[in-house]
């Protein structure tokens, strides 16, 4: 089995990345992916239903009818005292996978979860709806900051796998400075600098990259033609 990867070529494009920002900001959890014609999928889980089911047959809440990997009836998702939890008790030919290990039985989901299916990769989104990027950042039109040559370049270089690939994370601040030729310590502050003026300082830590990043390819912070 080859799986397509997650960092594969697509490039994201800004109507993608507007979709994902809302529903991230609608805060219901949702899984992320690409079908046979690469285009992106948001499908929201719906909390009313306590078991959704994956698969390659139409009739599957999740259907990857174009997956000859996927078995008819693959996996389930239930719902349990509000989380989700991935179910693969034997349904599946060749087995689901949760984060590159074999699925055995039943594993809850936290968000950021990387599961495949057959050749089909995803993402489970679990956003806290009371953390996500604001209205008011979105829409101020940031394509108009002032950045210094310096911070310009930090923030294309903070963004630039995310443009590679709908599914990565943004470079890591030991990446930026390799590739800006700057320390870690002054990435770190030129990045700050960038998070105040974008009024995503007070976010939790482990979002302010994601949301910086999609905030500035979304408005023009950063284009196409930079990378």
């Amino acid at each position: 089995m080859t799986e397509r990867a997650l960092s594969g070529p697509h490039a994201s494009t800004p109507a993608e990345l507007k979709a994902r920002i809302q529903a991230e900001r609608d805060g219901a959890p949702f899984l992320l992916f690409r079908d046979d014609q690469e285009r992106q999928v948001i499908a929201q889980l719906d909390e009313a239903a306590p078991r959704l089911t994956i698969g390659r047959r139409p009739g599957n809440e999740i259907a990857l009818p174009w997956d000859a990997e996927v078995s008819r009836v693959h996996a389930q998702l239930e719902r349990v005292g509000g989380e989700w939890s991935l179910v693969d008790d034997g349904l599946s030919r060749n087995g689901s996978y949760v984060n590159g290990d074999r699925l055995s039985g039943r594993r809850r989901l936290r968000d950021g979860d990387r599961l495949c299916f057959g050749e089909t990769p995803m993402l489970f989104r679990a956003p806290d709806a009371a953390g996500s990027l604001s209205t008011a950042v979105v829409s101020t039109g940031h394509g108009n900051l002032p950045l210094t040559e310096t911070e310009r370049k930090v923030l294309i270089a903070l963004c630039r796998p995310m443009d590679a690939s709908a599914y990565a994370a943004p470079a890591s601040n030991r990446e930026i400075a390799a590739e800006v030729h700057l320390s870690v310590d002054s990435v770190k502050a030129h990045l700050r600098a960038i998070f105040e003026r974008t009024g995503l300082a007070d976010l939790p830590q482990n979002q302010k990259r994601a949301r910086l990043a999609a905030l500035a390819l979304v408005n023009g912070l950063v284009r196409r033609r930079d990378f």
